[in-house]
């Protein structure tokens, strides 16, 4: 504990890094106050939280379970009316947009591998891509404000401007588009002038913000009448604490390929051979090399087989792909998600690239030839580890419907035990640990979470 303390005050000492936070913690207060401000069009006062009120006028629960899901990631901006409702995700779509774009056209591929000026420009295409996306999006929310959560005729009173007319759509698309390429430049901001990692610190807190009011329901639904009491509530709180172990060891699990480097007398096969012994490295291959895009990739499919259900509102196994708890549901997730975890870390994992890295500068791995061989033992090796690392990543994915109902009584708390909102946390947060590490170890400091963990894997 002392160490620790110890710790906290090197932080403060480095002006640099106390400023850097400090500008980091002022632009997530901007970000979140931002997101409590309403549509000027909706008084929201008239109906409170509208995913809360969708569900207590006899709203489909399944339905506003995956809605619940999206508010999430925008901290409860998207069931409150708010000019930030879509958040900083029409920029993660927009940017995973453009990397998949990168495989097949060969001017993104150009500016890849452009150094700095291609980043730049890549960056600028991403974020007018990003005014595209929320011009898509935009529509389809107020849409869904207006036919599903707040049918004019029954809520009158709850607009400011008749839905239906051009000054109610035309000034919300702007507003809306406009918050979205605003919580866009915060998160840059962050990058550049923070503590790094913007985009995902905006992320983070939006889930974070949910977590306690989600956690107080829970407790009052296990202190009432027909819960289990307090010491389920402890339970819970135990086992969440070894599902966020489980989640670390996922993120930094490394298989560590060994390399030996040759110098160049060696090489030649100089006089010092036999004195010149090589440097031995390694090269870290994850076990999750995708992180959560396949866990994203496969949320956005899963919204397709609940549209089936407009074909047959009948089918009860149909109806199970709209609950996001449901059996239905979690297995084509699951499925979806190993599937994703291969392609995702075959498009993004060089392994040719890396084979000629290596033997441009005098790597190779020992008892492999350089050049293709190398690609293919490093190939070889990566499937071999993405299998039980895309598992696992489906396990925390589905861990959610697994504890929901058996233990967990609420749903927004059922969500904190896996999925993307605990594995974005969990990674934000071990990136933001590399960082601070980072300036203090610069300063000849002990880092923030030095153990033997943090040591041999870099966080």
């Amino acid at each position: 504990m002392k160490e620790f303390i110890q710790t906290l005050k090197n932080i403060w000492s480095l002006k640099e890094l106390r400023d850097k936070i400090l500008f980091t913690l002022g632009i997530i207060l901007v970000y979140r106050f931002a997101s409590y401000i309403s549509l000027p069009a909706i008084n929201l006062a008239e109906v409170g939280d509208l995913l809360e009120h969708y569900k207590n006028q006899g709203g489909n629960k399944q339905g506003a379970g995956l809605l619940g899901l999206l508010s999430s990631f925008t901290g409860g901006a998207f069931s409150h009316a708010s000019v930030m409702a879509l958040g900083i995700m029409p920029y993660i779509s927009a940017s995973i947009i453009v990397q998949l774009m990168g495989m097949a056209i060969p001017y993104l591929q150009k500016l890849q591998k452009d150094g700095e000026s291609g980043r730049n420009t890549l960056n600028q295409i991403t974020r007018w891509l990003t005014i595209g996306v929320c011009l898509v999006q935009a529509p389809s929310y107020l849409t869904s404000i207006t036919q599903l959560f707040l049918p004019y005729a029954q809520f009158q009173s709850a607009y400011y401007v008749e839905p239906n007319s051009i000054m109610f759509w035309l000034p919300s698309i702007v507003i809306l588009v406009a918050g979205s390429v605003f919580a866009m430049w915060l998160g840059e901001k962050i990058t550049d002038k923070g503590i790094g990692n913007g985009i995902s610190i905006l992320i983070m807190v939006g889930i974070l913000s949910r977590l306690p009011e989600a956690f107080v329901q829970e407790m009052a639904v296990q202190n009432g009448k027909g819960g289990m009491g307090s010491i389920m509530i402890l339970i819970e709180v135990l086992f969440w604490m070894l599902v966020v172990l489980l989640a670390v060891i996922l993120s930094v699990a490394v298989r560590k390929i060994p390399i030996q480097y040759v110098s160049r007398a060696q090489a030649r096969g100089g006089v010092n051979k036999n004195l010149m012994q090589g440097a031995r490295q390694w090269i870290p291959l994850k076990v999750n090399a995708a992180g959560v895009m396949p866990i994203i990739f496969a949320q956005a499919l899963m919204f397709v087989p609940g549209l089936l259900t407009k074909f047959d509102e009948s089918n009860t196994f149909l109806a199970g792909f709209k609950n996001v708890f449901s059996w239905q549901y979690n297995v084509l997730f699951a499925l979806l998600i190993i599937i994703f975890s291969f392609f995702y870390t075959a498009i993004t994992i060089p392994v040719n690239q890396m084979a000629d890295d290596l033997k441009r500068n005098g790597g190779l791995v020992p008892k492999v030839r350089p050049g293709k061989e190398t690609a293919d033992y490093l190939d070889d090796i990566l499937s071999k580890i993405t299998l039980p690392g895309a598992i696992f990543l489906s396990i925390f994915a589905v861990l959610p419907a697994i504890v929901h109902g058996s233990f967990v009584q609420t749903d927004a708390f059922a969500l904190f035990f896996g999925g993307t909102s605990l594995l974005i946390m969990v990674g934000v947060i071990l990136d933001t640990v590399q960082q601070i590490n980072t300036y203090l170890l610069n300063h000849h400091y002990d880092g923030l979470m030095q153990s033997k963990l943090s040591r041999t894997t870099g966080y």
